[in-house]
């Protein structure tokens, strides 16, 4: 079996894995700290602006499920400059640095690979199974970035239920998927840059709207991708 091909089994398998998406919890307001679901001791970490949560796991070195489960976020759920994560106390370090790291790939934060509403969010029922990426309402034909640098592994023209879709390695266990493309802009083994263009929005399924269905996952797991992306 050809490297391509098994790629793309592993694709249409996750796809109908059907895997149970976290339970949601209520979501708080804006600005305010979510009750953690159980009692922790650790360091309270006050959010800055235009910082994700992936960040911060990644600045005290703790694993981002855990952060998510602490803290009781839900999975649709942004977090906001001003709010209050807990970071556990058994194996926290303090970050290296308190302004923003250097972007250095692999280990540069993530971009919107496209600028729009959030359509379909992370785990919202999606033809009878939770959706495992976030569809992002946009322009037919709007340019379509990565999301982060990395490798192109797979480009394929007709996967069933997703179209044209492009899969990106960032070479540290993240993989990135960009789905229900009207046409792609690059080639499997290619080397790509952060915001360079991939792709372009197709439209057709969802009462023919133009959308772009996006995905990160982690060690072949779907991700929530709020928890990567910046606020817009």
């Amino acid at each position: 079996m050809s490297y391509k091909k098994a790629i793309l089994v592993s694709f249409l398998a996750f796809i109908v894995s059907g895997c149970a998406s976290a339970p949601v919890t209520r979501p708080t307001k804006t600005g305010e700290a979510p009750a953690p679901a159980v009692a922790v001791q650790g360091i309270r970490h006050q959010v800055k602006s235009g910082e994700t949560l992936w960040r911060i796991s990644k600045n005290y070195g703790v694993d981002l499920d855990t952060l998510v489960k602490v803290n009781n976020l839900a999975d649709a759920e942004e977090i906001n400059a001003g709010q209050i994560i807990i970071i556990p106390k058994k194996n926290v370090k303090r970050p290296a640095a308190e302004s923003a790291p250097v972007p250095v790939f692999p280990h540069e934060d993530f971009v919107w690979p496209v600028k729009g509403d959030i359509i379909t969010s992370y785990g919202e029922m999606k033809g009878g199974t939770p959706s495992k990426g976030i569809d992002i309402r946009a322009r037919e034909g709007a340019v379509v970035v990565a999301s982060r640098s990395g490798r192109v592994i797979f480009c394929e023209d007709k996967v069933r239920g997703f179209g044209r879709t492009v899969i990106i390695d960032h070479g540290d266990g993240i993989q990135t998927v960009y789905s229900h493309n009207s046409e792609i802009l690059v080639s499997t083994g290619q080397d790509v840059k952060r915001s360079e263009p991939v792709a372009k929005v197709g439209s057709g399924g969802r009462g023919n709207s133009a959308y772009l269905h996006f995905e990160i996952r982690r060690k072949h797991a779907p991700q929530n991708p709020i928890h990567y992306l910046r606020a817009s």
